[in-house]
């Protein structure tokens, strides 16, 4: 007997009937396309004539012959199934049922033809193969962290536009982008945004999102630095869709510096390439000296709120830079764009402007610049002047090590006053410590850097360096790996930690947290106000920035260079003298006379309530404050 071959026990060698009715009845379908139709046949019959008869029968109106009653039941069964229902000899019977079933042939036909042509329309629209027909919309290439921080800037700077559109371009199915941007980005108000499927390095996919025609295109950063190849490429593949003279503004970014210039070199001379690694360790080095800078960049960066612009100011040609200061009551003069191009932060007071220069501001929009002289404002009896600082030897505490740790070092050692010390907890073996030493050959002999071997996530790791007594701790999580746990599950467990030192100790630490998913951010056991750094929002914030802006590509740029003007929290009490009342143009003036641009403060007292803990970027120049000893003034000048 074959294996399984057997009938059931109990049945005598025989299966049921109904089940071996069903088997039959799944063996004929199984014939193809004729035997489907003709168990369609069968099974309409089977409900068509009984009912046509039942309905011929009960009708008093049916002839009294059966004949007559029979005549009656196929005329009301050929009508049901469109099969003419002609009566009389059999070849008019024959041919009425021909030319039925001919027509039947000719209806199916054309509307499965147009249902084909429908599905397949829906088909390629779901499948995001249309072309974007836009003008001046903004193109967004790729799919990392940065596309939600992306597209909600985009949205967000658009919000005044009356026609506007966002183009995303990925390697992943349309729907599936729309979903998760409807759920992360929410309503677009008068945005439209539209999702493309294709091969970021293909110039035929590229051009279905219509770059040529666009105002900007934003290429993204891969999620992993050995990606960085496919940035490479796809700006290339950029250069060949639009050609190498077209006016659209390009801005990339890339993780690894090995690929920067290549980057650079294939965008274009216009082109704007930024950094992620080397803009993420400058601003962790400045905060973790700083506390409270993230925040200050944090307001800079977004479109909600106040942001840099550019502005022509005709009636001011001819005029010293430092008397452009106090010109505007609700914005912010923090530099120039000379009429050739060149970019000038906090330039000389006594530059002057010329034919073409435009003002770099910082306002909440660029028709908010109004000229209106504030210089009544100003009190010169509460200006103070500088007291000298005596820069002291800072304790710097590092909790954990990545492939930023490195450039995160060497910007402190140029910040630090010299005889400082930077210790560094960490537990990634030989590798980690080969890296530790090679950064403190290079800090030497500004700082000096020590490796502790510990886990940070560890209680009796910090408990023995005594986190409390440092001036600022830096938390630093992993390198992502595939199969290991997400970087921000580690950073978290040690904010954990550093959090129960605090209560332990009376004393709040100034901590810098690096993250890479800014939905952590509010999971973050930390005191209000504190500085966090999520690398993939911080460069989201700048690509959307300059892609409106090309002029703010050297903004930027000169704002994060460890050589040109930076931002800066001072002490109030270095401007003004503590506890007196007095406009905020007084602050700016008391700045401009030592070649710096006061842009804002932060307030002592707020520092722990509100969403902006304290800190007022652009306040208007005429409202008056008390100003405290713990107050702090936010400042463009040079380090």
């Amino acid at each position: 007997m074959e294996e399984g071959g057997g009938a059931p026990a109990g049945s005598g060698g025989r299966w049921p009937w109904a089940q071996r009715a069903v088997y039959w009845f799944d063996n004929t379908l199984a014939g193809g396309t004729y035997v489907l139709v003709g168990w369609l046949v069968v099974a309409c019959l089977s409900v068509v004539l009984p009912v046509s008869a039942v309905l011929v029968w009960t009708d008093g109106r049916a002839p009294a012959s059966l004949s007559g009653k029979l005549a009656e039941v196929w005329r009301s069964t050929g009508q049901t199934l469109r099969l003419g229902g002609e009566v009389g000899p059999a070849p008019r019977i024959a041919l009425s049922v021909l030319l039925a079933l001919v027509t039947l042939l000719y209806v199916s036909t054309l509307v499965s033809l147009i249902t084909t042509g429908i599905s397949e329309r829906l088909l390629a629209l779901r499948r995001g193969r249309s072309p974007v027909l836009e003008r001046r919309h903004a193109v967004v290439l790729g799919w990392s962290e940065q596309v939600f921080t992306v597209v909600s800037e985009l949205v967000r700077a658009n919000a005044n536009q009356r026609r506007a559109a966002v183009a995303v371009l990925a390697d992943r199915g349309k729907t599936e982008m729309q979903d998760a941007l409807d759920a992360k980005v929410g309503p677009t108000g008068r945005t439209r945004l539209i999702c493309r499927s294709g091969r970021l390095t293909d110039p035929d996919d590229l051009t279905r999102v219509g770059p040529a025609t666009a105002d900007s295109v934003i290429v993204l950063p891969r999620d992993s630095p050995s990606e960085d190849g496919e940035v490479v490429k796809t700006l290339l593949a950029l250069r060949a869709a639009v050609g190498d003279d077209s006016g659209v503004r390009v801005v990339a970014a890339v993780r690894d510096d090995r690929y920067r210039l290549a980057a650079t070199l294939a965008a274009g001379p216009d082109a704007a390439v930024l950094e992620i690694d080397d803009i993420t360790a400058r601003l962790v080095a400045r905060a973790a000296r700083q506390p409270g800078l993230s925040l200050v960049h944090q307001e800079l960066l977004d479109f909600e709120g106040v942001e840099f612009y550019t502005v022509d100011e005709p009636a001011l040609l001819g005029r010293p830079f430092g008397e452009t200061l106090l010109a505007h009551a609700s914005s912010c003069v923090v530099g120039l764009v000379r009429d050739g191009g060149a970019l000038a932060l906090n330039p000389s007071p006594d530059t002057v402007l010329g034919p073409g220069d435009r003002l770099v501001v910082i306002a909440e929009d660029d028709d908010t610049t109004v000229l209106s002289d504030v210089c009544a404002a100003v009190d010169p009896a509460v200006i103070v002047d500088r007291p000298p600082v005596t820069a002291r030897p800072e304790r710097i505490l590092l909790l954990g090590w990545n492939r930023r740790a490195t450039r995160i070092v060497t910007q402190l050692a140029r910040y630090t006053p010299p005889g400082s010390v930077l210790d560094v907890v960490a537990d990634g073996g030989k590798p980690t410590a080969a890296a530790v030493r090679s950064a403190a050959a290079e800090a030497a002999p500004s700082l000096a850097v020590l490796l502790r071997r510990g886990d940070p996530t560890r209680p009796e790791t910090l408990d023995g360096v005594d986190a409390a007594s440092y001036d600022s701790v830096i938390v630093l999580g992993p390198d992502h790996r595939p199969g290991h746990d997400e970087p921000d599950d580690r950073t978290l467990v040690t904010l954990l930690l550093l959090r129960a030192i605090e209560r332990a100790s009376g004393r709040e630490i100034p901590v810098v947290t690096e993250m890479t998913d800014d939905r952590n951010r509010v999971l973050a056991p930390v005191s209000a106000g504190s500085d966090f750094i999520v690398s993939g929002k911080l460069v989201g914030l700048l690509m959307s920035q300059i892609s409106q802006n090309r002029h703010l590509a050297g903004v930027f740029e000169e704002l994060f260079s460890p050589d040109g003007n930076g931002l800066h929290l001072r002490p109030a009490g270095h401007y003004v003298r503590p506890g007196c009342e007095t406009a905020f143009a007084t602050v700016v003036e008391s700045a401009r006379r030592r070649g710096e641009c006061a842009v804002g403060y932060r307030s002592a007292p707020d520092r722990r309530t509100g969403d902006d803990h304290g800190v007022r970027v652009n306040p208007a120049k005429t409202a008056v404050r008390r100003w405290t000893a713990h107050d702090e003034v936010i400042v463009l000048a040079a380090d």
